[in-house]
């Protein structure tokens, strides 16, 4: 039998207190106006496509089911039944840093197409964020971390607390949840409506 390790689990309660905290933080200080141009963009759409890499990438397959629940006709980037991206389609891009090789270059892919980009990062000024028609501001780390995102990331300067990219995903995941819930009270959509869509081949 495997001995319990010593451990009081004050890291465990930290971690969970430092991220709520911060996405009370974020909560507080989201740029409304770019939010409501992100919406707009999902209800014009005609398809949506997300897309992520890493655990960026599972957030953006959580998205894509809850919007699948809604009615809306939605894709993951990189499955082998995503049809071909659309003028008229809007794509969401979820990178922290914004320079995601993978992610910017499907970016650029997005804009030659003629598509609307919506990015959610935590960097304004990146590759991604200069080619984006609406940025989604996430920050990934707290007003006290001294440097730049690119520049703490060089350094490896990680809180052992919300280690590499885990304040950023977490808050995205709970931001575009708080999407879903938005989009359910514009749309008037009922728990009702999302359970039928659910899948049930499980």
């Amino acid at each position: 039998m495997r001995e319990l390790p010593k451990t009081d689990c004050n890291n465990l309660l930290s971690s969970m207190e430092l991220m709520s905290k911060h996405i009370h933080g974020v909560a507080n200080e989201l740029e409304v106006d770019n939010i409501k141009k992100m919406l707009a963009d999902l209800l014009n759409a005609n398809c949506i496509f997300v897309m992520g890499a890493g655990r960026s990438g599972l957030v953006a397959k959580a998205f894509a089911m809850r919007l699948m629940h809604l009615g809306f006709s939605v894709y993951v980037v990189g499955e082998s039944t995503t049809p071909a991206v659309k003028d008229n389609d809007v794509v969401v891009a979820i990178s922290g840093s914004g320079e995601t090789r993978s992610i910017s270059d499907l970016g650029k892919i997005t804009k030659e197409i003629g598509a609307t980009l919506i990015t959610v990062t935590s960097n304004r000024e990146s590759t991604l964020g200069k080619l984006s028609n609406t940025i989604a501001l996430i920050p990934g780390r707290t007003k006290e971390d001294a440097g730049g995102y690119l520049e703490r990331h060089m350094r490896g300067e990680y809180s052992h607390l919300t280690p590499l990219g885990t304040s950023f995903e977490i808050t995205t995941l709970v931001f575009l949840d708080a999407i879903i819930a938005e989009l359910i009270s514009i749309t008037g959509a009922s728990e009702d409506d999302l359970k039928s869509r659910h899948t049930i081949l499980e």
